[in-house]
């Protein structure tokens, strides 16, 4: 009866051992397709992120000088001249609707620039600091993306005349 109580045993037990040699392949294989799978889900994400930045380049060249229709690529500047010709029109066309509100309004004694904090009415003057400062901030940075603009236009212009040997 020992014997055969010992041979059940060394059965059972080589028996566990092609289980978890069994189970250890399965294991190497789930391994293995969640590798696979984590790393198409890295190319989509690597995808995504390359997909975001074409587009937040495609809206940086959207800037004030391509308004304007002036376009830079590859050290070529090409000038719309009609596009430049009907921004200046339109540039021209609110600034003299602003100087005219500005110019009866002056007249009238009374200046309301609410944006930059400023109120005059004909016997008081009210400035909200708060607002004034807010309004000088935004202006300042709008000047410096504008500058910012120039700045890269004209490192692009000596990039590519020191390139060219000039």
């Amino acid at each position: 009866m020992r014997h055969l109580l010992m041979m059940l045993m060394l059965l059972f037990a080589f028996t566990g051992c092609e289980d978890r040699e069994q189970l250890a392949k399965d294991q190497a294989a789930h391994d293995a397709q969640i590798a696979q799978q984590a790393r198409e889900a890295l190319l989509a994400e690597l995808e995504a992120q390359k997909a975001e930045l074409q587009k937040r380049s495609q809206e940086k060249n959207e800037t004030k000088l391509t308004q304007m229709g002036v376009h830079m690529d590859d050290g070529v500047i090409t000038i719309d001249t009609n596009k430049t010709k009907d921004f200046f029109r339109d540039l021209n066309e609110k600034m003299a609707v602003r100087i005219k509100k500005i110019s009866d309004d002056l007249e009238k004694g009374v200046i309301e620039t609410k944006e930059a904090g400023v109120e005059m009415r004909e016997q008081q003057l009210h400035i909200d600091l708060n607002k004034t400062q807010d309004f000088l901030q935004e202006w300042g940075r709008k000047m410096q993306v504008l500058m910012q603009e120039f700045e890269d236009m004209t490192k692009s212009l000596d990039t590519n005349n020191t390139e060219k040997g000039m």
